[in-house]
């Protein structure tokens, strides 16, 4: 069946494209032609509703509502896919962060922060260097 062969084809597309670098003015241009290309797929679908089953009879599937179901399974597994690797980015930014912030309260760098914030972090005082809690007051 065509279906099968289209169908497997998309997902090795996706599994290929999982692995490939993230970043760059190509992934973000192929972003927005998916974006596009779905805004006009779901308002042919308003329009003519029929056009699915026909689509369907072409491919190979039953109905136009297994079509659409299979595109949105390959749909979700491509979204599935982008949303694992930014979560991937994300928490290696931040161990890079929490590493370089570790390091600098270790050596006792002071940040420098732009204009217009609340100024330089010092360093955490060491356990011994803090003050006994006042008579009254809880610790």
């Amino acid at each position: 069946m065509l279906i099968k062969l289209l169908l497997l084809l998309a997902i090795a597309v996706i599994a290929v494209l999982s692995v490939r670098s993230g970043r760059g003015a190509r992934r973000l241009a192929f972003r927005r032609i998916g974006v596009i290309g779905f805004a006009v797929l779901a308002a042919a679908s308003v329009l003519l509703p029929d056009a699915w089953n026909e689509l369907a009879a072409v491919v190979g599937v039953g109905r136009g509502t297994d079509l659409i179901l299979y595109g949105l399974i390959v749909l979700f597994f491509a979204s599935m896919v982008t949303s694992y690797r930014r979560f991937r980015e994300m928490e290696t930014l931040h161990t890079v962060l929490a590493r370089r912030i570790a390091l600098d309260e270790a050596f006792g760098v002071l940040a420098v922060l732009p204009p217009g914030t609340a100024g330089p972090v010092a360093p955490a005082p060491h356990p011994d260097e803090v003050p006994a809690p006042h008579e009254g007051t809880s610790a």
